[in-house]
């Protein structure tokens, strides 16, 4: 659960930890996701070089050509063993229209900040009209009402529970 100017957003994540041995079964994945965040070691530059063939993959498979993706350099906290500038990932980003943001699983840093930034861009394009909330193609379920006093938003609430995602 993350919160988005003011409204509760459930998010569901699949880590495939970008295993070779996984890529057909995570392909699946693709089709009903509306944000994807794209991961590297910023100090391992071989895990940056297969970023394009991870961001073609998305792109192919995905249901719908408007997913939110954010390209993550992880272990900004590697300062020394660095391989991957901050600007290097800013430019790939740029150049094929991603968000981008660097973090540290160890230290935390901009952790939350990429799963926050993910759902407002998913939320900004619900809002935009470019993801049609009344079908769930791109992988977005609206919450139906809920009693009186519980958090509400203006597409509906998002269940805490086994209900509904976002």
């Amino acid at each position: 659960m993350v919160t988005v100017h003011g409204r509760s957003i459930k998010l569901q994540i699949w880590d495939t930890a970008g295993q070779e041995t996984f890529r057909s079964i995570t392909r699946s994945f693709y089709r009903g996701a509306a944000g994807a965040l794209l991961v590297y070691d910023i100090s391992r530059r071989e895990t940056f070089n297969h970023v394009a063939s991870w961001l073609e993959d998305v792109r192919h498979y995905a249901s719908t050509h408007n997913m939110s993706i954010i390209l993550i350099g992880n272990k900004c906290d590697l300062v020394r063993k660095r391989a991957i500038s901050k600007e290097e990932g800013e430019e790939f980003a740029k150049q094929h229209g991603l968000l981008f943001l660097e973090t540290s699983a160890r230290t935390s840093q901009n952790v939350e900040e990429a799963f926050i930034k993910t759902a407002a861009n998913i939320l900004e394009k619900i809002e935009n009209g470019v993801f049609d909330v009344s079908n769930e193609s791109p992988g977005i379920k609206v919450g139906y009402s809920r009693p009186q006093g519980e958090a509400g938003g203006r597409y509906g609430t998002i269940s805490q529970g086994s209900g509904c995602c976002g």
